[in-house]
């Protein structure tokens, strides 16, 4: 179980959204199948009768980018309808931290018996204010699949750089009678925090940091 501070930041009520490992599958095996034979098991995985241990490890882990790539698009699309959630009109989500949370999940399921299909991801983004962590999705990465671990990804609104200053010069100084007026635009950062839990190991907690 992950520590209080982070149980908070979970909603209990909260619809999972569902990516299809199968059409993936299916469509890097049409990629490949006039130059291997492949063989379907009963889980729904592919297996390459002609490929060596090299070659299946490099198409295995060529199945785990292309995944990882579908769960970001699918981040990324969460992301745009929380804007609500967020107080602003418009959350822009950088080329760059959509690159790196792609590395990032390839490198963390690594080492899970299912992969990235075992995964259970929530999102969250943490606004820059004390103890203001916004919990904006949860996403079952293969709902077919029970979850052998916890993803928790905490994204980080850009405080420093260029886009917070060319924000103060759009809004201009605020009168006595025109209160501040709600963020029109919100840009997130390139780092991010990302917490592992293993389902089928209570005492393992990891924990790092990616810019």
């Amino acid at each position: 179980m992950l520590p209080g501070k982070l149980r908070r930041w979970i909603p209990e009520d909260r619809s999972l959204k569902r990516l299809s490992w199968g059409s993936l599958l299916q469509r890097l095996v049409e990629l490949k199948g006039n130059q291997r034979d492949y063989n379907w098991s009963e889980t729904g995985s592919v297996a390459d009768l002609s490929l060596s241990d090299s070659d299946s490890n490099d198409c295995f882990y060529s199945l785990e980018e292309s995944l990882a790539s579908e769960v970001v698009a699918t981040i990324s699309q969460s992301l745009g309808e929380a804007s609500h959630t967020l107080g602003c009109s418009k959350l822009i989500v950088p080329d760059c931290l959509v690159h790196n949370m792609s590395q990032e999940l390839v490198h963390l399921a690594l080492s899970e018996p299912c992969g990235l299909r075992g995964a259970l991801i929530d999102l969250c983004v943490d606004r820059g204010e004390q103890a203001n962590v916004v919990s904006v999705d949860q996403i079952a990465v293969d709902a077919s699949v029970v979850p052998t671990f916890h993803l928790t990804l905490v994204l980080r609104l850009e405080i420093g750089g260029l886009w917070p200053k060319v924000q103060k010069l759009l809004k201009g100084r605020p009168t006595p009678q025109s209160p501040p007026k709600p963020q029109a635009t919100l840009r997130l950062g390139h780092s991010f925090r990302a917490i592992k839990r293993k389902l089928y190991c209570s005492e393992e907690l990891l924990i790092e940091e990616c810019c």
